[in-house]
């Protein structure tokens, strides 16, 4: 199976990540993708936790159920990355075109989608 394409933020979009027991964690989105992302953590949680993120990137704001899978340590903290699971088509479907926006801005990114874009910025406009 392809792996759907990835932006590479870079830290600059904000997340919020809300536990089953309602606790709230802070982070940045590192890698995004329409089909989940890499989240930059101080402290990993579980992996196959149950979550919510929420994030705005572009022109959409993305409130969704996810898993979180096997973390991995970063100079600073953590990267752990999250899989959607419950992502409504028409939110995912704004998703696909606002990160579509930022691969744009990397033509070979188009020939090429296993690699990540870097992105400067967390604005596609």
């Amino acid at each position: 199976m392809r792996r759907a394409p990835r932006v590479k933020l870079a830290g600059t979009v904000l997340a919020l990540v809300q536990l089953e027991n309602g606790r709230q964690i802070h982070g940045r989105l590192h890698q995004l993708s329409f089909t989940g992302g890499l989240l930059h953590l101080d402290r990993p949680l579980d992996e196959a936790i149950k979550v919510e993120v929420m994030f705005h990137v572009g022109k959409c704001t993305v409130r969704s159920k996810a898993v979180m899978l096997f973390p991995m340590w970063a100079t600073k903290g953590c990267l752990q990355p999250f899989e959607f699971t419950d992502l409504q088509d028409g939110d995912r479907e704004k998703l696909q075109r606002d990160l579509q926006k930022f691969l744009d801005l990397c033509p070979v990114t188009t020939t090429s989608p296993e690699k990540a874009v870097e992105v400067a910025s967390g604005s596609a406009e």
